[in-house]
């Protein structure tokens, strides 16, 4: 093969190549223009109404499920409160009676020791006891008849 005829089929080669390549080009900006068209009709052919209808639609819905939840929520806010309150009215209530057992434990603990305190000053006093069961007096001691 001579040189010329090489270079011509190398040149002849790279035509070709670079045809294919123009032939790919077009075909995919078909493709693309097919899509955006497609697209574009789609926007054309959908009715403003109906999709403002239909948004509105979804609108109420959810404004629906919000009020709902929110109402549920105040509910179970409410029960919790109550409850909390419940609670706090026991555990004061509770308080008050501990308190109370307390105040009464101290007040008999104080009047055994000022009972103590009364029958160490009689004893200093030599008074004798008259009611009660008195220390001085035992079983042997008992009146004759």
């Amino acid at each position: 093969m001579s040189d010329s005829s090489r270079e011509d089929r190398d040149r002849m080669k790279e035509e070709y190549k670079d045809h294919y390549r123009r032939i790919r080009d077009a075909k995919e900006k078909l493709r693309s223009s097919s899509y955006a068209k497609k697209a574009g009709d789609a926007v054309r052919q959908m009715n403003a109404d109906e999709l403002l209808n239909s948004v509105d639609h979804f609108l109420g819905k959810l404004r629906y499920k919000m009020a709902s939840i929110e109402s549920k929520l105040d509910v179970a806010m409410d029960d919790i409160l109550a409850d909390d309150e419940q609670k706090q009215s026991d555990l004061d209530e509770e308080m008050k009676k501990e308190k109370a057992k307390e105040t009464l434990r101290q007040i008999k603990q104080e009047m055994g020791m000022l009972y103590d305190d009364l029958e160490q000053q009689a004893e200093e006093m030599n008074v004798k006891k008259t009611v009660g069961p008195q220390p001085d007096m035992t079983s042997d001691s008992t009146p004759e008849t």
